[in-house]
């Protein structure tokens, strides 16, 4: 089962989604669709990047904040293409246990960088 808060805060996702209103930043990156939250994700992405390199207490915390900004905004896309938080957990259930090297060999596609 998936962390009650994340869990929560999809159930929120999923209600601007069904019930869209023109005050809520969610509903408006669900209306933007996937090229928009990719946008978001990979803006989001970088901030976290950033944040990790920074020094001592204060920047472990914006780490912290930015990596909430960017959990949630992968929630969204998983709403958006109608995914659920316990498959992505199902995933990863599947894999632990497996070493990255073997789980990688086993992807079907080719599609994979090699810096990953």
């Amino acid at each position: 089962m998936p962390a009650p808060i994340l869990q929560q805060l999809m159930e929120t996702i999923q209600d601007r989604k069904q019930n869209p209103s023109g005050k809520s930043y969610t509903a408006s990156l669900l209306a933007g669709g996937v090229e928009k939250i990719s946008r978001k994700i990979k803006e989001e992405a970088d901030e976290v990047i950033e944040a990790a390199g920074e020094p001592g207490e204060e920047g472990r915390q914006h780490l912290i904040y930015e990596a909430g900004d960017l959990l949630y905004h992968l929630l969204v896309m998983l709403a958006a293409r109608d995914a659920r938080l316990d498959e992505v957990e199902a995933e990863l259930a599947r894999r632990f246990g497996v070493s990255g090297i073997a789980e990688k060999a086993s992807r079907k596609t080719g599609s994979e960088s090699a810096d990953e």
